[in-house]
């Protein structure tokens, strides 16, 4: 029988979407990026999600966020998500956390629960600690390195971080997981120079939301991190 996935069947087979449709993933923020990357993993047919995100849909996210519209401006993202998603994929198992992930709170997590990991947050603390918790579970992690002040969406690559070059943030990551003993870590980075804004006579109390940021990087680099889930979640069948 027709399904909303028959077309993803047709590529995949149907051990994989068995495998997808028993799989849950742990997405860690979801905005420019994660919210992507959430939308992409639900019209897989990935069966259990949990979204991780204590922010709520501001006007300045409309020009890239997925779950930011008019309508949504001062909802909770995860409350978005979960009805876009229930519009995908009734069936689809979502548990919603409104916490800002960092070390002080990744202990509210049990990582070893999840089939996939997908970091997705801004903050190098949470980034290093969802890396941490990741090798100390075992299980799979994919990171989003910097998207902001980036234009050009051809310019990502997957690598591991000990591969990777240019981007500042992967930088810092390289050095900080070294010291903690990290011997990998999936990233989507790019090695584009960073774009430097220009905040003159931009509204003061806007200038704290820069870096600058558009419709088509943080979207390219959040359906790029969905598709390498789906590939190793389904790699035994493919």
């Amino acid at each position: 029988m027709l399904n909303q996935f028959s077309r993803t069947e047709l590529m995949l087979g149907s051990n994989a979407m068995k495998k997808l449709s028993e799989s849950r993933v742990a997405v860690f923020g979801i905005g420019g990026v994660g919210g992507y990357t959430v939308e992409a993993l639900s019209r897989s047919g990935i069966g259990s999600l949990d979204l991780i995100d204590n922010d709520t849909v501001s006007i300045t996210n409309i020009n890239r966020q997925i779950y930011a519209l008019l309508d949504t401006v001062g909802q909770y993202k995860t409350d978005v998500a979960e009805k876009r998603i229930m519009q995908i994929n009734p069936e689809c198992h979502v548990r919603k956390y409104t916490t800002f992930y960092t070390p002080e709170t990744s202990s509210e997590f049990d990582f070893s629960q999840y089939d996939y990991i997908v970091d997705a947050i801004d903050t190098v603390s949470g980034k290093i600690e969802l890396a941490v918790k990741s090798q100390e579970s075992g299980t799979p992690i994919i990171s989003s390195m910097g998207a902001g002040n980036k234009l050009d969406p051809t310019m990502f690559e997957v690598a591991d971080i000990y591969k990777t070059s240019v981007c500042p943030l992967a930088r810092v990551m390289r050095y900080e997981l070294k010291k903690r003993g990290v011997k990998r870590l999936k990233t989507v980075y790019s090695k584009e120079q960073p774009f430097i804004p220009d905040t003159e006579n931009y509204e003061e109390k806007c200038k704290k939301r820069i870096p600058s940021s558009n419709a088509f990087v943080p979207s390219v680099a959040g359906l790029i991190i969905a598709g390498e889930v789906i590939k190793d979640l389904t790699a035994e069948w493919r």
